[in-house]
């Protein structure tokens, strides 16, 4: 109940910053659920997404940062547009927001999908609240994704382009959660 709360709080946010935040306390929501449950599956879950929320958090995060280096705010609403100045940052935002969904064939669905058969397999009315956190995740995700990409740009001022040290920094976030992806061997 309380990952589908903190979801229902990401759909308030204004601040980018703190949108990545409660997305955290969501995602620790489902970790915390499927430790209390103590299965096999549920642990394996419960490893496989904290290691996947890992680096999708931290990638969020520079991504934020990038945002903010370039418009001195974190604003959502005022930082749209950017897909047009920076396209390859737009591609960026968008993996990693995919990535946060939890899309197949990404190591994030593995670990919910774990957590989630755990949970049902435990009580079959959990799938209730767990499809509305996820129906949720992927609303504020898309809604983030929209907020700062597209429309039109509010910027007056001259934007930097990106630098090879954030496109490496992403690169190094996204390679083992596609390596994880393809050989999940490597988590367990």
């Amino acid at each position: 109940w309380g990952a589908t709360m903190a979801n229902l709080t990401c759909l308030q946010q204004t601040d980018l910053k703190s949108l990545i935040a409660y997305s955290s306390i969501s995602h620790m929501g489902l970790v915390i659920a499927a430790i209390i449950i103590q299965t096999q599956w549920s642990l394996s879950g419960a490893m496989t997404m904290m290691i996947a929320h890992g680096f999708t958090s931290s990638a969020l995060f520079c991504l934020a940062n990038t945002t903010y280096e370039r418009t001195k705010t974190r604003i959502m609403i005022i930082t749209r547009g950017f897909h047009n100045i920076l396209p390859m940052m737009t591609t960026w935002w968008l993996l990693i927001n995919l990535m946060n969904i939890a899309i197949p064939p990404s190591i994030n669905f593995t670990g919910e999908l774990m957590i989630a058969s755990s949970l049902f397999s435990w009580c079959p009315t959990t799938i209730i609240i767990f499809g509305l956190s996820m129906l949720t995740t992927a609303s504020y995700s898309m809604h983030m994704l929209l907020s700062t990409q597209m429309g039109t740009s509010t910027l007056n001022t001259p934007t930097s382009p990106t630098h090879s040290r954030e496109h490496l920094l992403l690169t190094l976030h996204t390679a083992p959660l596609i390596l994880m992806s393809l050989k999940p061997e490597l988590v367990f």
